[in-house]
């Protein structure tokens, strides 16, 4: 029995088919409702959606312009995380994109979402979901400074 079968044999459910939608690394604009659709599923009670935003400074600094690299591994790993999620809640769906190359202030670099039968487990594993994808995944960010400066965060 794979770590999600037991899971959910554990919880008292029945295990139910690849909660896991969508996941993606994409050099294309990304969408809060292709992800928030793809998570749709009648037997949860809470969705908890993050979206990660290009800001217009870092650290006291002003930011000009950013890009994201990635590992030709990044989706093995992030399927990985996706996984490792899905296995410790109970997790009916879940999405999880990352925006690789240029982007401008403001643009969508990262959307994730989950779908639990009740909100605290949401937004629990949506926040796991989040937070291994940036400590676990081989993403890069390399920023561009006002003053001049530029700086690789991740790498």
């Amino acid at each position: 029995m794979d770590a999600m079968a037991r899971t959910y044999a554990h919880r008292g459910e029945a295990p139910a088919s690849d909660p896991i939608r969508l996941l993606g690394i994409r050099d294309t604009p990304l969408s809060v409702d292709e992800v928030f659709a793809t998570v749709g599923e009648d037997s949860a009670g809470g969705i908890a959606l993050f979206v990660g935003t290009v800001r217009d400074h870092d650290g006291g600094s002003g930011v000009d312009a950013l890009g994201y690299s990635a590992h030709p591994t990044a989706e093995a790993e992030l399927r990985r995380v996706a996984e490792k999620v899905a296995a410790d809640f109970p997790v009916r769906a879940m999405a999880a994109v990352h925006r690789v190359g240029d982007l401008s202030v403001g643009d969508l670099a990262v959307v994730v979402a989950v779908a639990c039968p009740h909100r605290a487990e949401a937004f629990a594993a949506c926040r796991r979901l989040i937070d291994d994808l940036k400590s676990e995944v081989p993403i890069w960010k390399h920023q561009q400074f006002s003053d001049g400066t530029e700086e690789w965060v991740g790498a």
